[in-house]
């Protein structure tokens, strides 16, 4: 079995009707400019009331358009969120800009293949 430490959905356009097609779920979520440079990795969990669907509203509502989005439905949101900064962190050697402006505490090191 291999592990995919990597978020590899296709990129879908940031918009108010593909948010709000989202499930209300828990799971992770990156958001990249129009190029696919990832600028935020976020996570919808227990304080997000409509899960996925609540926070990418809130980013498009935040943003505007010209953005992108890819989601993963995940109940391990948070182990997936750190693990997801720290693959960005081992690949780019920082964190997505709008991360870098107020950074996890005490995030790990990967050494991703």
């Amino acid at each position: 079995m291999s592990v995919r430490l990597r978020l590899d959905k296709p990129w879908q356009p940031l918009s108010a009707d593909a948010a709000a097609r989202l499930p209300g779920q828990l799971g992770v979520y990156q958001i990249a400019d129009a190029k696919g440079s990832v600028l935020f990795i976020g996570q919808a969990g227990a304080r997000s009331p409509f899960g996925l669907r609540s926070e990418l509203q809130r980013e498009f509502a935040e943003r505007g358009a010209g953005c992108q989005f890819r989601v993963e439905v995940n109940q391990q949101y948070r182990s997936r969120w750190f693990e997801l900064l720290m693959v960005h962190q081992a690949d780019h050697g920082t964190l997505p800009p709008d991360n870098a402006k107020n950074p996890p505490p005490n995030l790990g090191r990967l050494s991703p293949s």
